[in-house]
């Protein structure tokens, strides 16, 4: 039978991007299939009333001090050497998640998925102007404008929607969230634990 970990993913997390550049070895040694959910995390931390860590310990100035150093090791551990934190951070996602259903739609979103990333957490673009979105698309493959123009349909944002209502209803408030078969995990220090799970 074919183990399958999904993986509950929007753009605007940068936990969610390290995470996807160290799974390809865990998917390697477990034998296991990624599935990407696209949702919005704006929408998940409104239906939950979570925000995000650098919102959350604002008044916390140590713990947000330790998460970044957390992120420095993670990116340490792994070689992550062409990361860096996009500075139009935080970046508004709605637009290129709708993408993301597009994409999946169209059979590329694994495709879509790798050049976004590079997009926000390599070359540092604001993916939310559409200009900035169409051109960096057209110029990585895609039909920028075409795919921009279906963000737009009724049928791709209910889909979003749905995705993240389903998500929120599973027990999630946050990205990255993994699913191996019902049991969650959160967070990418938990990536120990899903390989356990998948294991």
């Amino acid at each position: 039978m074919t183990k399958t970990l999904e993986l509950i993913f929007d753009f605007g997390s940068p936990n969610a991007n390290l995470c996807m550049k160290a799974l390809p070895e865990l998917l390697d040694r477990t034998g296991a299939d990624l599935t990407i959910t696209p949702c919005l995390l704006g929408g998940i931390f409104k239906a939950t009333g979570n925000k995000a860590p650098m919102v959350q310990y604002a008044d916390a100035p140590a713990k947000l001090a330790y998460e970044n150093l957390e992120m420095r090791r993670f990116i340490e551990r792994h070689g992550l050497t062409k990361f860096r934190i996009n500075p139009h951070f935080p970046v508004n996602t709605l637009t290129i998640m709708r993408g993301a259903i597009v994409a999946e739609d169209e059979g590329v979103l694994d495709d879509y998925v790798d050049a976004v990333n590079r997009a926000m957490w390599e070359e540092g673009l604001k993916m939310d102007d559409p200009e900035v979105i169409a051109a960096y698309l057209s110029a990585n493959g895609f039909d920028g404008p075409a795919l921009l123009a279906r963000t737009q349909e009724p049928a791709i944002k209910a889909k979003l929607a749905q995705n993240t209502e389903a998500a929120v209803a599973r027990g999630a408030f946050g990205i990255p969230t993994f699913f191996v078969r019902d049991e969650m995990f959160f967070g990418k220090d938990r990536l120990t634990q899903v390989e356990e799970a998948l294991g």
